[in-house]
């Protein structure tokens, strides 16, 4: 059996733990919840033995808060792995046991903010992070449903096409799994460039454009069995098209696709994955190639 790796929140209502534990359930997988605990107890002026009890007593405290959680929302048979490490660098952690141990995604509740200069964790796992990334909205629309997968059908890359094909596999598989409905979204977005040079009809272009994709949908649609009429573009840039479908929507899921640029590159273009996840107010599964 599969399993999912659960980052436990360091502090607030933990909405890590449950949300992980339900979609663990629900998908017919096991967790593993992971905690950190980091202080800089080198500046105390104490010896190593009170250095040591100090680091025993936060970890154990941090090990039976979260039990606790775990007691609450663990179903019945359901099995659940709980560690508690001394680890300051979360991000280096994350990647490395996701490099050696087989997780269908790592869950964890999302910051959703950084300057040019401060990458949190979250976007540096998305660049990084070698499995799919589930980042929990800390403020979540109310009522939420459906499932909503996000594709880039203009691209004629064979990579991007074969990631198409994740997205919307895994879409299917938690919509399935949830009881919820699928939607899917596609932005077809013009030019801003031609478009104010005029070298371009936007018109024009968003018909060819929504033409161009219709054989791509059917083909789709065909392979994972899912009705044409889930499909639906709409025009604008992508990262707005996508939130704001998925607030028209009151979707529970996005799931959508990362390249995962790095470096500066990352900070000064940014990932799409990115820019969605300052609009949204909903988890984003993101997926690289």
């Amino acid at each position: 059996m599969g399993k999912i790796l659960v980052i436990a929140d360091i502090t607030g209502r933990c909405g890590a733990t449950p949300r992980g534990l339900e979609l663990a359930d629900k998908l017919g997988l096991d967790a593993d919840v992971v905690a950190f605990v980091y202080a800089p107890l080198g500046k105390l002026e104490v010896d190593t033995a009170a250095r040591s009890a100090i680091k025993q007593r936060l970890l154990s405290q941090r090990e039976t808060e979260l039990q606790s959680v775990i007691d609450k929302y663990q179903v019945s048979g359901q099995k659940v792995k709980l560690r508690v490490h001394w680890e300051k660098d979360i991000v280096d952690w994350v990647n490395k046991r996701c490099a050696s141990t087989a997780y269908e995604m790592v869950v964890k509740t999302g910051r959703r903010s950084e300057t040019l200069a401060y990458a949190s964790s979250d976007w540096l796992l998305l660049r990084e992070c070698p499995v799919p990334l589930l980042i929990l909205a800390s403020n979540k629309w109310s009522r939420t449903a459906p499932v909503m997968a996000a594709l880039d059908l203009a691209s004629s890359i064979a990579a991007k096409k074969q990631l198409n094909d994740r997205v919307l596999g895994q879409a299917k598989a938690l919509a399935e799994a949830m009881g919820e409905k699928l939607e899917i979204i596609c932005a077809v977005e013009v030019p801003a460039l031609l478009q104010e040079l005029d070298l371009v009809d936007p018109i024009a272009y968003v018909k060819r454009a929504r033409s161009d994709m219709e054989p791509v949908i059917r083909k789709l649609a065909k392979r994972h069995g899912i009705p044409e009429k889930a499909f639906h573009t709409k025009r604008g840039p992508v990262e707005k098209v996508i939130a704001s479908q998925a607030a028209a929507k009151r979707a529970q899921i996005v799931v959508m696709g990362t390249v995962g640029r790095k470096g500066v590159k990352a900070r000064l273009i940014g990932n799409t994955a990115e820019k969605v996840l300052t609009h949204l107010k909903t988890d984003v599964l993101a997926i690289k190639p």
